[in-house]
């Protein structure tokens, strides 16, 4: 199904207690997995990506619900988890009404789940990227709900900024509350630091993704960005991604404002949590020892820093391979 009829599914109160999410728009999945396994007083056992274990995850649909309380399943991941597993899982939940399952799969290669469970009574979602309007709409209800007063037009103008991409242009809403006042154009163009432009988180997260980040790093050099604050950048998102490693590793489930002192949207947690778990502790090791020995080289007399930094890009990707 789309995201229209799951739509109506939700105002009818007709779900089902298990779902397959998919599709091209990361942003929309993020939402409606939040939206669909929002449940009061619940047990709730999440993986992310590597984390998947099906011992676990069956067993926790199996057991049975404490205090009265359901038992939901959440699986977030860009790998596929084997079809055996999921209808196993599927199963569990037909079998038990107390049960919620919800796969959110992140990945590329998802035209197979279209048809995949027909014959299960789950509900399976392909989610495509929000058409203008839509995207338009959503920025305009998370402004509204931050008491952001913002036009249209000036949506429009921050959507194009950003390419777009609505998740980035929600979570720009938070910097227009310094304003007591309408935003304007200017403010946008001001705060806003768009990916039409240039944007290092970006790049860092395609470099850590062992994406093609050549033509990005051209673009962030060409606007300015020296090579050591390109790799003290990288030094401070692999940093960070390493405390939310370590603190999932112990408790279970991310919490932003005690890994980073301060509360973040909860896509931007779910990203860097997702990204975090891709790497070993010894891994971060072999990261941390390359950048800050390639920062210290930059910082020599006489070196060709964008050689060093061209080097080094190249060898971190081969450290996450």
């Amino acid at each position: 199904m789309y995201k229209s009829e799951l739509d109506k599914h939700i105002q009818n109160k007709s779900l089902s207690n298990s779902f397959v999410f998919f599709g091209e728009s990361s942003f929309f999945i993020d939402i409606y997995t939040k939206k669909v396994s929002q449940v009061e007083d619940a047990s709730v056992l999440s993986f992310y990506h590597d984390e998947y274990d099906f011992n676990s995850a069956k067993a926790h649909l199996s057991q049975a619900s404490l205090f009265g309380d359901r038992n939901v399943l959440i699986i977030k991941s860009e790998k596929k988890v084997p079809k055996k597993d999921i209808d196993t899982l599927i199963e569990l939940c037909e079998k038990n009404s107390d049960n919620l399952f919800v796969y959110s799969y992140y990945g590329d290669d998802y035209k197979d789940y279209a048809k995949a469970f027909a014959k299960k009574s789950t509900m399976d979602v392909r989610f495509f990227h929000p058409k203008d309007f839509e995207a338009q709409s959503i920025v305009a209800q998370v402004a509204k709900e931050k008491k952001v007063s913002i036009t249209n037009d000036c949506i429009a103008h921050l959507l194009q900024i950003h390419n777009s991409d609505v998740a980035l242009s929600c979570n720009e809403i938070e910097k227009f509350q310094i304003y007591d006042r309408a935003i304007t154009v200017q403010d946008i163009d001001h705060l806003v630091f768009g990916l039409a432009e240039v944007n290092l988180d970006d790049f860092i997260r395609k470099l850590l993704n062992k994406k093609d980040f050549k033509e990005d790093l051209r673009n962030i050099l060409e606007h300015g960005e020296d090579e050591i604050r390109v790799i003290t950048a990288i030094s401070a998102y692999v940093t960070q991604l390493y405390m939310f490693n370590i603190y999932i590793r112990v408790n279970g489930t991310p919490n932003a404002l005690e890994i980073l002192g301060y509360p973040a949207p909860q896509f931007v947690v779910d990203e860097k949590a997702a990204l975090s778990l891709k790497f070993k502790p010894n891994t971060y090791y072999k990261l941390h020892e390359l950048l800050l020995e390639s920062e210290l080289k930059m910082k020599s007399a006489n070196v060709d820093k964008s050689a060093i930094l061209l080097s080094t890009l190249i060898r971190v990707q081969k450290i996450i391979s």
